[in-house]
């Protein structure tokens, strides 16, 4: 037994010393190098989540070119984190049929909405339109046994995360009041014109996997959003940050915030961004297909080198633009790897440089849901990719269970280890292997990276995911161009 426990750990040295020098390691490594054989050694003892949580810290590895000066904007708030069944129960409001509302208007709606997602173990945002009313369901929040106060707001949370290491020096531009500015890594720094009187609140609405209320049952744990957020909705810190990026000269810019920047036209990105900078876009929950068209055909897609986002976005950007798979309602369970498969590859060939001639920069996209990863990138620009996509994976499955590392013993594998490529023909039938845990395949000239998620059986916090996994596959991405970087979030 200990043979085998010093091959790996000898392996994983090898692995770490090649790859420093070659950052297409990886994608070599996951076809032609075998861990070892766990299982034939002890089934009994070695699960599936124990091979794929040891695959990935031999595999995963920095690379050689890394971010130092990272600039993130723009919005930020306090997040207040309950119970939803418990919060409104103790508001006095019985269960009953759930129904989307864009915007909520009143508490029957919030629970309508609430009732709506849960049903379909689902994340959604937002908008409440009464503040009266909100700031009454806030302080019910805030009393509510158990309630816990976080940093929230895209820009916040991954600058977050991007302190966790330290050669990286953060700035962050947002409405950051005295209690978020309080919560901030030390190592965050906050320009005096975005420091506010009064913080921003957003209310996350947890559930558990298999929690009922009435009729309702989660499939899934997850989390429902809302706010009546005024800093963060009219952009008030955007000058703010704009006007930093010359003093602090970053090599990575992380913009969140899109979903509340409507009406700012392309014109005007390109002049504050410049041209010549790439853009990586994190795409937040919508509802307005009209405005999401607007966004592709016309805003910001032809302007961007790389976007992040999860299921449902991705969905409602096939729907809006006409893509595949677009009469899908909704997905059922977890999303077919080869419809989504279809979408990303629309994506970057409708809107993406897949050809050197294309107009557009994006040739990038980090797909995740609650099962699996994807990253899709056209050829030529990225590096790396392999132990992205799997750094992704990880982070997610440890910060759910609210550790630092992986436990085998409190996640689960939910994704299947056996798929296809497209949902329609020419397909190809892939197979993961939990030993080398991602998959590779190619569709023109377009190169997707798959790993599994191993899902948190008890998660202690579902909000914030989304953005730390964007962070920690940008952290291990390399971009192959020697030019700053920007994330739109």
């Amino acid at each position: 037994m200990w043979k085998t426990a010093s091959a790996a750990a000898l392996l994983a040295l090898v692995v770490g010393y090649f790859y420093h020098d070659n950052p297409d390691l990886p994608e070599q490594i996951l076809r032609y190098v075998g861990l070892p054989d766990f299982q034939s050694s002890s089934p009994s003892q070695v699960s599936v989540e124990q091979v794929i949580a040891a695959a990935w810290e031999a595999l995963i590895t920095l690379p050689t070119h890394q971010w130092s000066r990272v600039a993130v904007g723009v919005n930020a708030c306090v997040d207040v984190v309950v119970s939803g069944v418990g919060l409104l129960q103790a508001m006095a409001v019985d269960p009953g049929a759930g129904l989307d509302h864009e915007v909520l208007h009143s508490k029957e709606h919030l629970k309508e909405a609430f009732i709506h997602y849960m049903e379909r173990g689902a994340a959604a945002e937002r908008f409440f339109s009464d503040p009266e009313a909100f700031q009454r369901i806030a302080r019910a929040a805030a009393e509510y046994p158990g309630a816990k106060l976080y940093v929230g707001g895209n820009a916040a949370l991954i600058g977050q995360k991007l302190a966790t290491y330290p050669d990286i020096t953060v700035l962050l531009c947002g409405p950051v009041g005295p209690k978020l500015h309080e919560m901030l890594d030390e190592q965050i720094l906050v320009p005096p014109e975005s420091l506010q009187e009064t913080d921003e609140y957003h209310l996350i609405l947890e559930y558990k996997a298999g929690e009922q209320w009435g009729s309702t049952r989660a499939p899934q744990a997850n989390r429902f959003i809302f706010s009546h957020d005024v800093s963060n909705g009219e952009m008030s810190s955007l000058e703010t940050f704009v006007a930093s990026l010359d003093e602090f000269e970053p090599d990575l810019v992380v913009l969140s915030g899109l979903h509340m920047m409507e009406g700012q036209g392309k014109e005007l990105w390109e002049e504050r961004l410049k041209e010549d900078i790439p853009i990586h876009l994190e795409l937040a929950s919508m509802t307005d297909k009209e405005y999401m068209s607007r966004i592709m055909q016309e805003q910001v897609m032809p302007i961007v080198s790389s976007i992040g986002l999860n299921e449902q976005e991705l969905l409602f950007l096939s729907q809006a633009g006409g893509g595949p798979h677009a009469d899908l309602a909704a997905w059922h369970g977890v999303p077919d790897v080869g419809r989504v498969s279809d979408i990303l590859l629309w994506v970057l060939e409708q809107h993406g440089r897949s050809e050197p001639s294309a107009e557009a920069d994006l040739t990038r996209i980090h797909f995740h849901t609650l099962a699996y990863h994807i990253l899709a990138t056209v050829d030529g620009y990225w590096g790396n990719q392999a132990a992205a996509v799997m750094a992704g994976a990880r982070v997610a499955s440890s910060q759910a269970c609210g550790l630092q590392a992986v436990d085998a013993g409190k996640v689960s594998l939910k994704a299947p280890l056996e798929f296809h490529s497209s949902h329609g023909e020419p397909r190809e039938k892939l197979t993961l292997d939990p030993e080398r845990p991602v998959a590779v395949w190619r569709r023109g000239n377009v190169t997707f990276h798959l790993t599994v998620v191993l899902v948190c059986r008890e998660p202690l916090r579902t909000v914030g995911l989304g953005d730390a996994i964007s962070a920690e596959g940008l952290v291990y991405s390399e971009l192959r161009a020697e030019r700053p970087i920007v994330e739109f979030a």
